[in-house]
């Protein structure tokens, strides 16, 4: 049994096959179940973000479970294996474990040491415990791996002057249309990206925000805790030219905003006499608005690559403490695998020593007729000959288990010990 990390990301797939192998919303449950159905799957957990789509997963053997867990990805999101196969990594045991690391310390981001991962991990985690799909293994690395992610962004300064994904959206757009103040803002989109994009601008006065939601309960919450208005979200359309700035940051599983209502909302705008150019700001994967709208003249359409290519612009500053980040991730991994060491192989060491003192005990009870004209002081040698004895045959094997814990070899030794020993 190991860990197993299989997935995509922003480097490794084209933007069309993320946004397509993307999982949100009801979606995310759904796939833990079928991620979990595996012959060779015991616990699960699925991160996916706007930059990667990613299965952790605790397996007995390695190329079954990842032949069914990319089978399963296929399924669930309707692209056939030879459309997205060639844009997979996939991560064993150690490095799998690494890998969870460095992404929740924000080392793999699109944005060097942004911090919204680590709450995205964090809510991965807590959906695979509320769908019960995770067990004690996944547990405790994730916990570990969380860990993690606070310490880099306490010890280091590698998130200090990071662009989260929501800030630099907003910094984005202010470099493009200008100061915000007196500027109509519609957020497309209340979910954690939303939210975050929502509280950021808020941060600017004298504009009027406007939030819309599929749900309406989760748009009216997040507008009443930032003074903002609600739109019903099939407005949306038709309100377009009423806005300078859209916003739009929803799971939907395809378009939410039409080239037909944009260059409607455009010529309603030129006809008003706006001076300004209608902005649009997708944060979506898959894209919430339709790719067409880049073609119109008057309308501006800025996507995630854009927001990346912006974030990064201080990715010098930031590299400087990559590797003082990567010290507390080594750090945290050589701490994580002492727990998960102790924890693992804890039970298999007592249960062998438990049994060999029981046929030490067996032994001298077969034997006692014979012994029976030993005094209590040479009982008591023999007591202590033959504990020594089981504790020195047992030593090897003990520090063997200990030290190749955590790993496949450990693996491996584990079985053949409760096998051999019958220790269940």
């Amino acid at each position: 049994m190991t860990v197993l990390a299989i997935g995509l990301n922003h480097r490794s797939a084209p933007l069309d096959v993320l946004e397509r192998m993307s999982f949100a919303g009801d979606r995310m449950a759904k796939a833990l179940a079928e991620f979990s159905s595996g012959r060779n799957v015991n616990e699960t957990v699925l991160l996916s973000t706007c930059n990667r789509t990613e299965i952790y997963a605790h397996v007995e053997r390695f190329h079954d479970a990842y032949a069914e867990l990319r089978n399963s990805m296929s399924l669930l999101s309707g692209v056939g294996l030879d459309d997205f196969s060639d844009h997979l990594y996939v991560h064993f045991h150690d490095a799998a474990i690494e890998h969870l690391f460095s992404v929740t310390a924000g080392l793999d981001s699109a944005v060097l040491g942004e911090h919204e991962i680590l709450g995205q991990v964090k809510g991965a985690w807590e959906l695979a415990r509320t769908e019960s799909t995770v067990g004690p293994l996944l547990n405790t690395m994730f916990e570990h791996a969380v860990r993690t992610g606070k310490r880099v962004r306490t010890d280091t300064a590698i998130g200090r002057h990071t662009a989260s994904i929501s800030h630099a959206a907003v910094h984005l757009v202010t470099e493009r249309i200008g100061a915000l103040s007196g500027r109509r803002v519609l957020l497309v989109g209340a979910g954690e990206v939303g939210a975050g994009v929502a509280t950021a601008l808020a941060r600017h006065d004298d504009l009027e925000l406007v939030v819309t939601n599929r749900t309406p309960e989760r748009a009216e919450a997040l507008a009443a805790e930032l003074s903002a208005a609600t739109l019903p979200f099939d407005q949306v359309g038709p309100s377009l030219g009423s806005f300078d700035l859209v916003i739009s940051a929803t799971g939907a599983p395809g378009t939410v905003i039409d080239v037909v209502d944009v260059q409607r909302a455009a010529e309603e705008r030129a006809a008003a006499g706006c001076e300004h150019e209608l902005l649009l700001l997708d944060l979506a994967v898959p894209r919430d608005v339709d790719p067409n709208v880049m073609t119109l003249e008057t309308v501006g359409l800025l996507v995630l690559g854009d927001l990346q290519a912006f974030a990064n612009r201080g990715i010098e500053q930031r590299q400087q403490e990559l590797g003082a980040a990567r010290r507390v991730v080594g750090e945290e991994l050589d701490r994580y695998r002492a727990a998960s060491s102790a924890q693992q192989v804890a039970p298999i060491v007592g249960g062998l020593h438990r049994w060999a003192d029981a046929v030490r005990l067996d032994e001298i009870d077969r034997y006692r007729n014979r012994l029976g004209d030993l005094d209590a002081a040479q009982l008591e040698a023999i007591e202590a000959l033959t504990k020594a004895v089981v504790k020195k045959l047992l030593h090897e094997p003990s520090t063997a288990l200990k030290d190749a814990a955590g790993t496949s070899r450990g693996d491996r030794l584990a079985e053949s010990v409760r096998e051999l020993f019958d220790l269940g």
